[in-house]
């Protein structure tokens, strides 16, 4: 998220911006205040702030719905973000770009970690849809070591077809991820279809995924 502005360096007590007084000035309304009746208060720092409570109110009503899955995401409908993953070095499979989506077919990207316990719980059943369906499954390894996520592998099987270490995080980011696990469905144009937030299940890949995938396929 981007940092937040300081108020520092007001002259006089509260209630004083320099030589211009703020009768209403209080605490964190002070910058407020002083900003305002000094003719220099910026809009553009209300930006971050108004993009964090949009994905705020996201939150709350997935929670107070009771289905955190449905936290519904701006993304959904646009073209997948510009960005280039390398792969994971000792693991036998390609990295993934932005150039690799929009060839007609659809894709599954799933955001794991190996040290994410829901991603281990899911792992069996990623394993099982890669035998349900043709779309390939590209895993987004998010803030992991190659050293851990080769040995999550090595025990658990490798039910993708390419992976990305986003070792700082920034492209899960661009792509609006919450959380680990994530699960996203790429349409054959390029354009995020489907996103599933929290661990698969059996169920949902039968209620969710694959008629995700059948709709993405038809576009």
């Amino acid at each position: 998220m981007a940092g937040h502005q300081t108020a520092t360096g007001f002259a006089g007590g509260a209630g004083r911006c320099g030589d211009i007084r703020c009768p209403q000035a209080r605490a964190g309304a002070r910058f407020w205040c002083c900003e305002m009746n000094t003719g220099r208060f910026r809009w553009g720092a209300l930006i971050p702030a108004a993009l964090f409570l949009v994905v705020a109110g996201f939150f709350l009503i997935a929670i107070f719905r009771g289905d955190p899955s449905r936290v519904p995401s701006p993304l959904i409908g646009r073209a997948v973000p510009v960005f280039s993953l390398p792969a994971i070095e000792g693991i036998d499979r390609l990295g993934f770009e932005t150039a690799d989506f929009a060839h007609g077919t659809p894709v599954i990207v799933n955001v794991w970690a190996s040290w994410c316990v829901p991603c281990r719980d899911e792992h069996a059943v990623l394993s099982e849809l890669k035998k349900l369906t043709d779309a390939p499954i590209y895993g987004l390894n998010y803030k992991d070591s190659a050293e851990s996520a080769k040995r999550f592998l090595t025990e658990l099987g490798n039910p993708f077809a390419r992976i990305g270490a986003d070792v700082k995080g920034r492209v899960a980011l661009d792509w609006g991820v919450y959380g680990v696990p994530e699960t996203y469905i790429i349409d054959g144009k390029g354009h995020i279809a489907y996103k599933h937030v929290g661990p698969l299940t059996a169920q949902i890949v039968d209620d969710e995924i694959l008629p995700a995938l059948r709709a993405a396929s038809a576009r």
